[in-house]
């Protein structure tokens, strides 16, 4: 007896070792033509959305990629963020060589958890746990699990089919389980595969599956590859966060939640509305007052971020943004509703996906998209937007972080669609006036006056130095001039802070050989500091369309003081290049002892088709063709 139970304990011994023993995702069973060209294989990535209850859901990830190469690295480190309303179950890790034998397994001591501190947020209750699972041997394996459980409903995790260029996928699903009465909606961008729908006990699953998905390439000059990674979003209808019960059936309902949120914060203290209606009075304009009110609020208060519970998205009240002199974007925004509302201004709280390259917003899906505030104030036929985080912008400028795109604009009985202001290629303006005084050896003194405005008063970040010390000033100066060899004389920024801002750089500058000697010949390249070298990289067989975010225009206009007895033995035609993306033109005058050369770009922004890139590629080479054009003097003596 005791014998038959020690062989039968031994054969589950040598059975549990069999099993712990077998490989698994070895490098060799993934298709051959998965590992062309790529850095990652993604053998599996599972994502359930599980919506228990309106103020409750559960969120589970498995994933296995197989790293291929140093390019993929990234793929071996895992950071969960999670809250007070965020629970992270155990995180389980594994790390397999390329034939599939288990090299270790993540200990909980080798969880990382610390705070989320972003190095802006003051006051958070956001923290991260992390792993790293990197290995020093390629190919390997990587293996992640973990569930978070969420004391709310309120966004749903979009699934990415191809997390990122050169990244291929063996298999990957994602499901979204649900009370038939709590139906999540979803929408599809570059998946046609349209999910099957399951019964499961406490409700249904919708669930999508995919295999052998190749790599996706972002072309240049195409669209961001957010905007066209196949992946799908999904929102709830009925949700309920921190005990704020709302709907995302409609943007007017998503508006009345906002406006629940904010409601009652709009209290100021007396003595600050006292010494608000004393600063306005005798304004008789909104602008006027409006002007007033935003400089004042510039003055006054600093941005910190706060993520304390639902501070994420409710602000703090007014009053305490008046004691404290601090906030948020939305704290800020609401504090700035709310003096313009104690001096008879209506304004809106508006909600907008702020950055230069952020996704546009997509109006026909109601879900939370945003991550910024900011405040629009009716003014007749037009409307003023207030960025509220910044004690140095434009009044009235949103710029390059939120112009130019959709806006949700939280009203009185709802909310709408807006868009925020444009800016024209005619504003967006590089205006270079130059005079140059050369000698015989191409060394030369040069004085240049350069306006940079609208969306060009951001150039190279010159809007964040204009209020700089003189060091940080002459930095910026030295590293955005493209002079081979020059050195700083001096120079002068002036800030011109109007609704469409510009900013005037004036400098002088000391070249040396500029111009390059030879025997009697002088050889000249007149474009002084714009020259295009830029030409984009062809594109075999392209699919995406041509992107150009920003239209606008540059003028240069350099004259050069020769030396005396000097004339031209080449000087170049006119140069006149147009096409669908934008126009170029440039002339050289000699007269009495002066060089005048004129050049103006001028580029259109727009989307174009795919079939226009070589167009796009060739008027780029045109330019700099045209652009380092030399031309060539001669001495009489």
């Amino acid at each position: 007896m005791k014998l038959t139970v020690l062989l039968l304990f031994s054969l589950c011994g040598l059975v549990a070792l069999s099993h712990a023993s077998d490989p698994k995702y070895p490098v060799s069973d993934i298709p051959e033509g998965l590992t062309k060209n790529v850095n990652a294989v993604m053998r599996q990535n599972i994502r359930t959305f599980r919506i228990v209850a309106k103020n409750r859901a559960t969120y589970h990830v498995y994933k296995v990629i197989t790293i291929l190469n140093e390019q993929g690295k990234s793929f071996a480190t895992e950071v969960v963020g999670y809250d007070n309303l965020t629970k992270v179950k155990d995180i389980k890790g594994s790390v397999y060589d390329a034939n599939g034998k288990l090299i270790k397994r993540l200990k909980s001591s080798e969880v990382y958890d610390q705070s989320a501190y972003d190095g802006m947020t003051l006051f958070s209750d956001n923290r991260l746990k992390a792993v790293d699972l990197r290995h020093g041997s390629y190919p390997y394996t990587v293996e992640f699990e973990y569930e978070l459980d969420l004391k709310y409903l309120f966004h749903i995790p979009r699934f990415v089919l191809v997390p990122e260029e050169k990244v291929s996928v063996e298999t990957a699903s994602f499901n979204l389980e649900y009370p038939p009465a709590l139906k999540p909606r979803y929408r599809l961008e570059g998946i046609e595969q349209k999910p099957s729908t399951e019964s499961i006990e406490g409700g249904e699953r919708l669930h999508w599956e995919f295999k052998n998905v190749l790599p996706i390439k972002a072309e240049p000059h195409g669209p961001d590859m957010e905007s066209f990674a196949p992946q799908i979003l999904a929102a709830p209808s009925q949700f309920e966060y921190a005990d704020y019960v709302g709907s995302m059936a409609t943007w007017d309902d998503f508006g009345k939640w906002v406006a629940v949120l904010n409601h009652g914060r709009d209290e100021l203290p007396a003595k600050t509305k006292q010494e608000i209606t004393a600063l306005t009075s005798g304004m008789k304009t909104v602008e006027e007052k409006t002007k007033v009110l935003y400089e004042f609020l510039q003055n006054k208060t600093r941005y910190v971020g706060i993520q304390l519970g639902i501070g994420g998205y409710q602000p703090f009240e007014a009053s305490v943004v008046d004691e404290t002199g601090y906030g948020d974007c939305k704290a800020l925004s609401n504090y700035m509703v709310s003096m313009l509302k104690a001096v008879g201004i209506k304004a809106n709280y508006c909600l907008i996906n702020a950055g230069s390259n952020e996704s546009e917003l997509k109006s026909d899906f109601v879900s939370s998209q945003f991550n910024h505030a900011v405040v629009a104030v009716p003014n007749g036929t037009d409307t003023l937007w207030l960025e509220c985080t910044s004690q140095t912008k434009p009044f009235g400028y949103a710029g390059l972080a939120t112009g130019d795109r959709k806006a949700l604009l939280i009203t009185d009985t709802g909310a709408k669609i807006v868009h925020t202001p444009r800016y024209p290629w005619d504003k967006n303006i590089q205006y270079t006036s130059a005079d140059v005084t050369l000698d015989r050896s191409g060394n030369g003194k040069a004085k240049v006056k350069t306006v940079y405005g609208g969306l060009q008063y951001e150039n190279g970040s010159l809007d964040d130095i204009l209020n700089d010390a003189h060091d940080e000033q002459k930095k910026w100066i030295q590293e955005n001039i493209s002079i081979p060899s020059f050195e700083v004389l001096g120079f002068s920024l002036i800030n011109h802070k109007d609704r469409i801002p510009s900013a005037t750089v004036d400098v002088e500058l000391s070249l040396t050989r500029f111009a390059n000697v030879s025997g009697k010949r002088f050889f000249l390249t007149p474009n002084l500091m714009n020259k295009n070298t830029y030409v984009p990289e062809p594109v075999q067989d392209r699919k995406s369309n041509v992107v150009r975010r920003i239209g606008y225009v540059d003028v240069d206009t350099v004259t050069y003081r020769l030396p005396e007895e000097m004339y031209p033995e080449f000087l170049p035609d006119a140069i006149n290049i147009k096409n669908t993306f934008g126009e170029y033109e440039a002339s050289f005058k000699v007269d009495q002892g002066k060089l005048i050369y004129i050049r103006r770009l001028k580029m259109n922004k727009g989307e174009f088709p795919p079939s226009s890139y070589p167009e796009f590629i060739e008027f780029f080479r045109s330019i700099s063709k045209a652009d380092n054009v030399k031309m060539v003097f001669m001495t009489k003596t």
